[in-house]
């Protein structure tokens, strides 16, 4: 064979296997379909979700609302108690060298009746003071009268004694300094203390 026809036949070969290389049309790739069961499921599995956070943003509300509601029965009690405490703090006071309760003085007293009727377990100690007139033995023995005799007027209106204890001061801790009847007048009284049961006080 002549070396041009060699030639010839070898590139009518290259162009027959490039045409047939070169028209190979590439295989298109599907995309793969959603199959109707795993969007059911899918479906499903979202709403589950929320209503699972829905539920959960219920139960912290709810609990976000009984924390408020406990506060404020706190903060009511604590403002009750303190109110109770007030009243029953208050002085009652005496005349000059006696120990019998005066008539204005005896609605101080009956509020604190009130007070402890309605709480049983509270338990109060009366001081009893003076003025600085008087020697101290006779004072301490008035102060005494004074404390007895608020003592007795609540357990005239049905407290239990054993609820009450008595002390005297004399004129061992006035309230107000002064050598006057302003002073003298205020330093007569008697004082209440809480001693026992006091922490969460009911209104009467």
């Amino acid at each position: 064979m002549k070396p041009v026809s060699l030639l010839f036949v070898i590139g009518l070969g290259a162009a027959v296997f490039a045409g047939a290389c070169g028209g190979k049309k590439p295989v298109e790739q599907l995309a793969p379909q959603p199959n109707a069961d795993s969007a059911a499921a899918a479906q499903a599995e979202a709403e589950r979700l929320a209503r699972e956070e829905e539920a959960r943003r219920a139960r912290e509300e709810a609990d976000r609302q009984a924390r408020a509601r406990e506060a404020d029965s706190l903060a009511a009690l604590g403002r009750t108690t303190e109110a109770v405490r007030t009243m029953l703090a208050a002085m009652i006071h005496f005349d000059y060298d006696k120990a019998n309760i005066r008539s204005n003085d005896a609605g101080t007293l009956d509020e604190k009746v009130a007070i402890l009727q309605a709480n049983p377990n509270l338990r109060i100690r009366i001081h009893g003071h003076c003025d600085e007139r008087g020697s101290d033995e006779y004072n301490l023995a008035l102060g005494n009268r004074r404390a007895q005799s608020g003592k007795q007027y609540l357990v005239s209106h049905g407290i239990d004694a054993g609820r009450i204890e008595t002390q005297s001061w004399g004129e061992e801790r006035p309230l107000v300094d002064g050598h006057d009847e302003s002073a003298w007048s205020q330093n007569r009284r008697d004082e209440f203390e809480i001693i026992g049961g006091g922490d969460a006080l009911v209104r009467p």
